[in-house]
C-alpha cells in the first residue's frame, strides 16, 4: 500500500467534492479505509505544492506518479484507492508493505 497525495484548494468546489467521494468510497469499502491520504492545500503550502508537476486540482499522486488531475467521480475515486491499495512498496528504497 503506498500514500496518495491530494493537491486541494479550499474554495474548489471541484475538490469538496473530492473529499466527500473519498469519504463515500472507504464508508462503503471498509478495506480502502486504511489507504493513507496527504492531503495538501495548495493556498496554504505553495513552496511544497511548487515541486509537483500538475494544473488543475483536485489531483492525485500515489508517491511521484500523477495518477488523476481535475474533477473526479466516485468509480475514479475508487480506482484511485485501490490502485494505491494495491502498490507494492519498494524494498529497494528501504520501504515496507507491512506484509510479511
Amino acid at each position: 500500500m503506498k500514500q496518495i497525495t491530494l493537491f486541494v484548494l479550499k474554495y474548489c468546489g471541484y475538490c469538496r467534492r473530492a473529499l466527500q467521494l473519498i469519504d463515500s468510497v472507504k464508508a462503503d469499502h471498509a478495506d480502502l479505509e486504511p489507504v493513507p491520504i496527504h492531503i495538501i492545500d495548495e493556498g496554504e503550502q505553495r513552496e511544497l505544492a511548487r515541486k509537483f508537476d500538475y494544473y488543475f486540482v483536485p489531483t492525485f499522486y500515489i508517491e511521484s506518479v500523477k495518477i488523476h488531475e481535475g474533477p473526479v467521480d466516485y468509480n475514479q475515486v475508487l480506482a484511485i484507492l485501490r490502485q494505491a491499495q494495491e502498490a507494492q512498496d519498494d524494498p529497494a528504497n528501504g520501504t515496507r508493505s507491512g506484509q510479511g
